[in-house]
């Protein structure tokens, strides 16, 4: 697989997964997770460990998201053997156009058997103007 075609793959898993999210259907990410994942969430006091924890904590998004439009400014992706980081930013938008959301995202994904996995998710509100 050539670095290419793993940074398309890797974004393409990412968008299927953030498409759905904007619906209201989390479960991408837990689809596409490997049973120990972990992650931090804004709204978590503690670590996310595992896909049970990561199943009950997107539990509470189902049916709550409704994201019209989102861009994925500054993605990178960076290739360690079986092991990719995609980092972005990422900003939703309302109907009307209007920027509504702003976060940077890291997702740490590994490669098994020709499909690539989530391993670990952290992702943090932009509070800042700048």
């Amino acid at each position: 697989m050539s670095p290419d075609n793993v940074e398309e793959t890797i974004l393409a898993l990412e968008r299927a997964a953030l498409d759905r999210w904007c619906k209201g259907d989390p479960y991408g990410y837990v689809e596409n997770a490997v049973d120990d994942v972990t992650g931090f969430d804004h709204v978590t006091k503690t670590r996310i460990d595992g896909i049970a924890a990561l199943r009950d904590h997107v539990r509470q998004f189902v049916d709550k998201v409704d994201v019209p439009s989102y861009k994925m400014p500054n993605v990178k992706v960076q290739l360690y053997g079986t092991i990719a980081i995609l980092t972005f930013n990422w900003e939703t938008y309302s109907r009307e156009g209007e920027l509504t959301s702003r976060w940077n995202a890291t997702e740490v994904l590994l490669r098994s058997e020709e499909s690539w996995k989530y391993v670990h998710a952290h992702w943090a509100p932009i509070i800042s103007k700048t």
